[in-house]
């Protein structure tokens, strides 16, 4: 049986890069997670995301995306900002996208870890994954002990809320893993009680994602449906009210990412300028960022309510 390596040196290196959590989890089959997906997956609750679906097998095995994998390296990196538009009758933005696109900025950073790995350790062969790829992140978390899945199915850590995201590092090094932790929502519903769309099962711990605000003004290619028109709660492009009313995030702290600071005009746009907002505009002050994914047309018609 092999040695696994402790944790402490994967950790120090990882906070070293800015990563404010950092959990261990032994790369194994996830049975029981895969039974959950399915089970979603069948209720129609992916919406039109179908790549949902796809590479089920990969999703559910670490070790069918890299060979001989042992260990899943999680990964949380802050992004939270409570900043607000001057004008409160603005559209919002999620706050996960104000800055630049995430996936470039973690993915800097894991790629740094993943060579001092190497360095340190000799010829180990692994992957990094930032909301890309067929991973099951957020299960990867709970594995680790990272932090408990709540009941608006986001992750929940104790000393920081849920305004982070998560990365992976899958590697073929045995690692000491960690220990999952318990759920302590207890009896809270807040974030069921708040969501505008009912998106969140009556008894929490399920998402409809085709229900989601996140989902119709960014997943969604068409046009919003019907139903959920005057529902979206001035959001523009994505949502965060179910963050927003957690308790566990009067503990979050605001981030220090120079590169997750928003465009300078952002703050002081009216919802004049919103609607007003052309082409070039958005390529300004959005270009730059993961609001880019939906695009001018789909937030103008997101927030005009007018498609074509």
């Amino acid at each position: 049986m092999s040695i696994h390596h402790p944790s402490e040196a994967f950790k120090r290196k990882a906070a070293e890069l800015g990563f404010f959590l950092c959990s261990i989890a032994r790369a194994e089959p996830m049975d029981e997670e895969a039974r959950r997906l399915e089970d979603w997956l069948n209720k129609g609750y992916h919406g039109k995301m179908g790549y949902m679906a796809n590479h089920f097998d990969l999703r559910t095995d670490p070790t069918r995306l890299v060979p001989g994998a042992r260990t899943v390296i999680s990964l949380g990196y802050n992004y939270h900002n409570p900043d607000r538009s001057a004008d409160l009758e603005a559209p919002r933005v999620s706050q996960y996208a104000w800055g630049e696109d995430y996936h470039r900025v973690v993915r800097r950073k894991l790629k740094e870890l993943f060579r001092w790995i190497k360095e340190t350790y000799g010829d180990i062969q692994g992957r990094v994954f930032v909301d890309s790829g067929p991973v099951l992140e957020r299960d990867w978390a709970r594995r680790s002990g990272m932090g408990w899945v709540g009941k608006h199915t986001l992750l929940i850590h104790r000393n920081h809320g849920s305004y982070f995201f998560l990365a992976e590092l899958i590697i073929d090094l045995p690692i000491e893993p960690d220990l999952p932790i318990k759920d302590y929502c207890g009896t809270c519903t807040r974030c069921i009680d708040a969501c505008p769309t009912d998106a969140i099962a009556p008894s929490g711990y399920l998402l409809d994602a085709s229900k989601c605000i996140s989902y119709l003004t960014i997943e969604l290619r068409e046009a919003i449906p019907e139903a959920f028109q005057g529902k979206l709660e001035n959001w523009a492009f994505g949502c965060d009210i179910c963050q927003e009313v957690c308790p566990w995030n009067r503990f979050a702290q605001r981030h220090d990412e120079p590169a997750f600071e928003p465009h300078p005009d952002l703050a002081g746009m009216t919802r004049a300028d919103w609607v007003e907002m052309t082409e070039e505009t958005f390529s300004t002050v959005f270009g730059h960022t993961p609001v880019k994914r939906a695009g001018w047309r789909k937030v103008m018609e997101t927030i005009t309510g007018r498609s074509g």
